[in-house]
């Protein structure tokens, strides 16, 4: 007899694709998009059957965050990404959405690579239209909500929908304006990085040979999203960087894709000072899954293992309160897409020589499959329920609570 075991959070999905509202061919130009499931042999972590009646209970019954992901769908062929990108209009993958298991999502939109009127992307234009055209797509379906307080995320639980929480990696397009930050925010943006992997006027990113840490105006900036409850996060950071934020900053600030440097020794992982420094502050480190990043000594090729070695050795450095997941995927090729992007978005610059290549992530894929495998792996290693409910949603709900407007 075959042992059914029911989804746990399952969403209320009703078939919509993105932009069915308008007519291909004659309002857009159409492309063919990469599958949002099964694009790669799916991998469902390996579990007892009563271990997995456990994963869907936690599922079920607890909420469940992504503090980072881009759930945009690539198109098939890379090749026609760059004109892809300058047409402005991202597809989102709801029906795999729906069977993610998450109740909140960060949706990182993709600026760095926001090329309508400039092949450098970060541009103030070209994010204010990206943010448009997708919460316009956004705002035609009812399953993932536009998340602008905190009401929002435990009303998604609740109507068994998804919450959208709107991020950016960066702040280089506000340039040298603190009201920029005020448009994002009445936007919907609720996360924004410092800075990426280039300077800008806030302060050094992850990829200069010089960190010369937090500038005047990223003070300023710090304050002002201080004031808006716009939650800081210094992932893309240089370390001086890094540290002087979370110093300058009156609330918790967090990295919210990163992963220990004590384990992988590249520029993109965060040394133990500053994982320190953002957990003495009350922040939370949420760990990535990028291709190519989260790799140890153990676990050179990047699978789920080296993922949660990252995890382990974070929770022990700084304890399991300051800790949860932000795997960083998207629905197509990751690792071509990072071929492509190499020095659009400074990644030779932020990995080591000698790692070891993979085609895809096994176990973390996209984000449809990240989360569930992330509690089959807790449950199968016997963390307990508590221990699990913080490290999956309470422990950035605990944050969001201090950074964002009552």
């Amino acid at each position: 007899m075959t042992h059914i075991i029911k989804q746990g959070n399952k969403k209320v999905y009703d078939g919509y694709k993105s932009f069915q509202y308008l007519e291909a061919g004659v309002d857009f130009k159409e492309y063919k998009l990469s599958k949002e499931n099964d694009r790669v042999p799916p991998f469902v972590y390996p579990v007892s059957i009563d271990e997995e009646e456990e994963v869907q209970q936690i599922l079920e019954e607890n909420y469940i965050v992504s503090m980072h992901e881009h759930t945009f769908i690539m198109p098939e062929d890379l090749q026609e990404f760059y004109e892809f990108r300058r047409q402005g209009r991202d597809w989102t993958g709801y029906e795999a959405l729906s069977q993610s298991g998450m109740d909140v999502v960060f949706e990182n939109f993709m600026d760095g690579t926001a090329m309508v009127t400039s092949m450098a992307g970060w541009k103030w234009s070209d994010v204010i239209h990206d943010l448009g055209i997708r919460y316009s797509d956004i705002a035609h379906q009812d399953m993932v909500i536009k998340a602008e307080r905190l009401a929002d995320l435990y009303r998604a639980k609740r109507e068994g929908k998804i919450a959208l929480v709107g991020a950016l990696e960066s702040s280089t397009m506000i340039e040298n304006e603190l009201d920029r930050l005020d448009i994002l925010y009445g936007f919907g943006i609720r996360t924004m990085g410092i800075v990426y992997s280039e300077a800008n006027q806030l302060g050094s990113g992850l990829r200069e040979p010089n960190d010369g840490g937090l500038t005047v105006f990223g003070k300023q900036a710090v304050k002002r999203m201080n004031k808006l409850g716009i939650t800081i996060d210094v992932s893309h950071a240089g370390d001086q960087t890094s540290l002087d934020t979370i110093e300058a900053s009156e609330k918790p600030v967090t990295i919210n894709h990163a992963g220990a440097r004590t384990l992988w020794n590249t520029k993109r992982l965060k040394p133990d000072s500053v994982i320190k420094a953002c957990a003495e502050k009350g922040g939370v480190i949420a760990i990535e899954a990028a291709p190519h990043s989260t790799i140890t000594e153990n676990h050179p090729e990047h699978n789920i293992e080296s993922f949660m070695e990252h995890f382990e050795y974070t929770a022990n450095l700084v304890g399991i309160d300051h800790v949860a997941f932000g795997p960083d995927t998207l629905f197509g090729d990751h690792v071509g897409t990072h071929d492509l992007l190499s020095g659009q978005l400074s990644i030779k610059s932020a990995q080591m020589a000698n790692l070891k290549r993979v085609e895809y992530v096994k176990g973390l894929e996209n984000p449809a499959e990240c989360m569930p495998n992330i509690v089959r792996w807790l449950v199968k290693k016997g963390y307990s329920r508590q221990d699990i409910s913080k490290v999956v949603g309470t422990n950035i709900f605990r944050v969001l609570e201090a950074t964002w407007a009552k």
